[in-house]
């Protein structure tokens, strides 16, 4: 099966005559004059830096002391960073980041269905980094914490995911004086959708599924969850293509006979049980690999047939972020090319 473990090397300091970087924030100048206060913390650089986020223009601290990190997708970047939190919600961040889970000094906010609020207020921190699965909150996170900036970085809805993905990478560079890392991520992404798109022969056809509590559901091209980005980055032909599909998390209904019939070159799936230990895997569940091979309907179709089965890294459905979508376009140029 084209299923390749996680293996991650990203370049340093990358000079700024790359491509990719030069999005809605200057990564190359060390910070635009434009956008940085004029405070000074006698070290040289910038004491904060008014960056735009999902909401607007806001002022944040450059190397705040305290920080707390709601969005899933920034986990990777600020862990690659060695970015010290105060809390984070470890009911929705399972053991890809054990550096924060593991550490009893960050404190647990819980999940976003019933998050514990007072343990944001609790730490008193200079910025928050909200948003994504705690997009609801935002309002009262704000009212409760006023001595602390507030942003959303998440990607938007209904605009490119991977331009979004930079420009939260961009952000967090500026912050975080780390702005060559940032401008090395994003260039690294832009290599790996490169390679994804030259090894696809743009004729054959691909399907995106979901599976999860042994159950297959439907990826939608461009508004699916996860996968459906990744059509019109890469030039996919669908083999299917439902009218009024959604973003479901855990994917359209559909019966394994839509898909046998749509006879699909490729199957790419996303295991959204698979973050989890196999152990723990609700009743019913099976890998996505072994629900669609042993599939008595999918037995024939190419994607069966030829092997043509890429599952994701199992904790791409905690991250969904940068790098993980680097790792994604990677594994997929292996695949395709073989």
């Amino acid at each position: 099966m084209a299923n390749e473990p996680k293996n991650r090397s990203y370049p340093q300091g990358l000079d700024c005559a790359g491509t990719g970087a030069a999005l809605l924030l200057s990564a190359c100048s060390g910070g635009d004059p434009a956008t940085e206060a004029e405070a000074s913390d006698g070290s040289g650089s910038a004491a904060t830096v008014t960056i735009t986020d999902n909401h607007g223009e806001i002022e944040v601290p450059v190397n705040p002391k305290t920080i707390v990190a709601l969005d899933n997708t920034t986990f990777e970047t600020l862990s690659e960073w060695n970015i010290k939190l105060a809390a984070a919600p470890k009911g929705v961040m399972g053991s890809a980041w054990p550096g924060y889970t593991d550490d009893t000094k960050v404190a647990d906010i819980g999940n976003h269905r019933e998050p514990n609020l007072e343990m944001i207020v609790a730490a008193q921190p200079d910025l928050i980094i909200g948003g994504y699965r705690f997009g609801d909150y935002y309002d009262e996170i704000k009212k409760q914490n006023p001595q602390a900036a507030v942003i959303e970085i998440a990607p938007r809805p209904d605009r490119d995911v991977f331009t979004e993905l930079e420009r939260q990478t961009e952000i967090l560079g500026q912050i975080f004086n780390r702005e060559d890392e940032a401008k090395a991520l994003n260039e690294t992404l832009d290599t790996a959708i490169a390679g994804a798109k030259a090894a696809y022969n743009g004729t054959d056809t691909v399907m995106a599924v979901n599976t999860s509590a042994g159950k297959i559901g439907y990826i939608a091209p461009e508004v699916g969850r996860s996968l459906g980005p990744v059509f019109p980055a890469l030039g996919w032909k669908p083999a299917l293509e439902v009218e009024g599909a959604t973003d479901n998390h855990q994917g359209d209904d559909i019966t394994v006979e839509a898909i046998a019939d749509s006879n699909p070159d490729w199957i790419v799936a996303l295991d959204r049980d698979a973050a989890f230990a196999a152990a723990d895997r609700e009743a019913g569940s099976a890998p996505a690999t072994e629900l669609i091979t042993k599939s008595e309907a999918l037995k024939h179709v190419p994607a069966v047939r030829e092997g043509h089965i890429v599952v994701l890294d199992p904790n791409f459905y905690l991250e969904e972020g940068i790098q993980s979508y680097t790792d994604l376009f990677n594994q997929l140029q292996k695949a395709f090319a073989a």
